[in-house]
């Protein structure tokens, strides 16, 4: 084994690192990193020559997350962002030569609208996606041309996202693989020509795999015979292993061996390999790296990732489903130990998000269990406007159906009752799971013995209005754009800033927020804590504001270290609110 990146010594005086890039040459010689010292996401990219271990000249002073090499591994593409946060350039950089001769190969005029990059697991080609919240557009660029001009895979159009893979062909340059919702809500797949010559419309498409109502197609990977798509089933994240030549066909699925758990394809899997490297997680469950024989289906375990102390067995994963206001069922994953009992006694933590149909999959955290231990149940509640159910969750949680995503939260809570002590309950969440909180704290106030709202984003209306903030423009299709009337009066009835709950009945609150942060201003965070205290001066104190005045991002510090001692934080004061004390079992 040989350290190429020892990342630790990558960090300033700060003490505050953030890695955007790592990628492998195609000859495997050289590495291109990007690094973050102060939380604003601004990266400067580098390139390591792993023959020498020494970094070249070359350093790029500004870019974005995502990259890809040229074939040839003289040529690196990397993504820019303006002064509002948004990538919307690509930009050309040769190997050897300054960065002021970077030349820029596509720019997206409409703020809406996003770019993003990345290199096809073929090789051949480099994918550009612009989109915005439920309209997307896809460049390809010839690797093995890197200077040739990007070309589109199909157009634009209102409401019509795509995604595309490379799948090759015995002759010529290969295909296409959409990902698409066009004509289909929860995606179904199509294929067309890769557009080397010239730019071609939807026109060329043609369907490989039809949509199944009950699965969320997100993605597709193609390998040397098989293909493996990516989907979302019964709230969980399943992958499918087709061959090459029969998309439409069944195919084994794989699912996570675990309860409540997810499972996802690794990185780094070569095109030509006969298995495909996975990673299974679960909440109380450290990851299980595995690989699985594309013709087959059968998984070999590679790898799992050491807990020293951890017994996963000593804690119970459980799903259930409770009734939202309007008669939805709301899932919602309970983790407890084995020895805290269902029976209307134990305290819980309840966490949600419910937006951009993100889904937090479930994931190993050490902290978890440290309060597991001490009795107390964590639920996480799979509210609308997330992606947990797929497409159609999302559409029922944005917009003017935002405010079942808050009703689903509480719903949750309400349907807890008989199953944890209801008077001993906090909920907790980050950024648009920050605004849950803010909305559910005004909403139900007497629901909830704490509240933690990381990072939130409180101001609707006022942060929506000013166009010139990061995370405005290209967010109207979520949440909506004030400047109409319809849209305006939907976000002013749920905004936390303007709607701020009684004095007198406030449960405890704790909020965070960081200078750095570039996607919550932290003046946002900052603004409604001042109002809430203005408005219930007796309670004031009970109002906690934790803010990250040095380097620190949108998700708080860096590093195992300056992680764990963040969440240890807060969640000690959740503990001392439920009224838990005392040392874990």
């Amino acid at each position: 084994m040989e350290v190429v990146l020892d990342i630790g010594s990558l960090a300033d005086d700060s003490g505050y690192l953030d890695l955007g890039v790592t990628l492998v040459s195609p000859d495997e010689d050289v590495l291109a990193y990007s690094v973050d010292t102060t939380g604003d996401e601004v990266f400067e990219l580098r390139f390591r020559d792993l023959r020498t271990g020494a970094d070249l000249d070359d350093v790029v002073p500004r870019s974005y997350y995502g990259g890809g090499w040229s074939a040839d591994s003289r040529w690196f593409f990397y993504t820019v962002h303006d002064e509002a946060y948004r990538p919307h350039e690509i930009w050309r950089h040769r190997l050897g030569t300054p960065a002021s001769q970077d030349v820029r190969v596509l720019a997206e005029p409409d703020e809406r609208f996003e770019l993003t990059l990345r290199s096809a697991r073929s090789g051949d080609v480099l994918l550009i996606l612009a989109e915005s919240r439920d309209t997307g557009e896809t460049w390809v660029v010839d690797a093995h041309a890197p200077e040739s001009p990007p070309r589109s895979a199909g157009g634009r159009r209102p409401g019509v996202v795509y995604r595309a893979e490379h799948q090759r062909e015995a002759d010529g340059p290969g295909r296409l693989l959409l990902v698409t919702n066009d004509d289909a809500v929860e995606f179904r797949l199509v294929a067309c020509p890769v557009p080397l010559e010239h730019e071609q419309d939807h026109g060329s498409w043609h369907e490989v795999r039809a949509e199944d109502p009950a699965e969320r197609l997100e993605r597709v990977d193609a390998l040397e015979g098989h293909v493996v798509m990516s989907h979302r089933a019964d709230f969980e994240h399943r992958l499918r292993v087709v061959p090459a030549d029969d998309l439409a066909g069944p195919g084994p699925v794989v699912r996570s061996r675990f309860p409540g758990g997810a499972v996802h394809l690794a990185r780094n899997t070569a095109y030509d390999a006969t298995t495909v490297r996975v990673v299974d997680r679960a909440h109380v469950e450290p990851p299980v790296w595995a690989d699985v024989d594309l013709a087959t289906g059968d998984v070999a375990d590679v790898l799992r990732q050491e807990a020293p102390g951890h017994d996963p067995s000593r804690y119970v994963t459980q799903r259930h489903a409770l009734p939202a206001p309007d008669g939805v069922t709301v899932p919602a994953t309970v983790v407890r130990h084995r020895d805290t009992p269902l029976d209307g006694t134990a305290p819980a933590l309840l966490y949600g998000y419910g937006a951009y149909e993100y889904t937090f999959e479930p994931e190993w955290d050490p902290a978890l269990p440290s309060l597991l231990d001490r009795g107390v149940v964590f639920v996480h509640a799979h509210v609308r406007g997330g992606g947990e159910g797929g497409r159609r969750w999302w559409l029922d949680g944005r917009l003017e159906h935002k405010q079942h995503t808050f009703g689903d939260h509480a719903a949750v809570a309400d349907g807890l009752a008989g199953l944890v002590d209801g008077d001993r309950l906090a909920t907790r969440g980050l950024s648009a799971g920050g605004l849950l909180q803010g909305a559910v704290l005004s909403q139900r106030p007497d629901r909830w013995r704490a509240v933690v709202a990381e990072v939130p984003f409180v101001d609707v209306v006022t942060t929506m209005l000013d166009a010139s903030i990061p995370l405005t423009v290209n967010e109207w299709d979520e949440w909506g754009d004030p400047r109409r009337r319809a849209d305006f009066d939907w976000m002013l009835a749920y905004s936390p800033y303007d709607n701020l709950p009684p004095a007198g009945g406030r449960p405890d609150l704790l909020v965070t927020g960081a200078v750095h942060d570039p996607r919550v201003m932290v003046h946002e965070p900052a603004k409604w804590v001042a109002a809430l205290r203005a408005t219930d001066p007796e309670w004031s104190p009970r109002c906690v504001f934790r803010c990250e005045l040095g380097a620190g991002a949108h998700v708080g510090p860096s590093g195992r270290f300056g992680h764990l001692a963040y969440e240890a934080e807060v969640l000690a004061w959740v503990l001392d609110r439920l009224g838990v004390g005392g040392s874990a079992s």
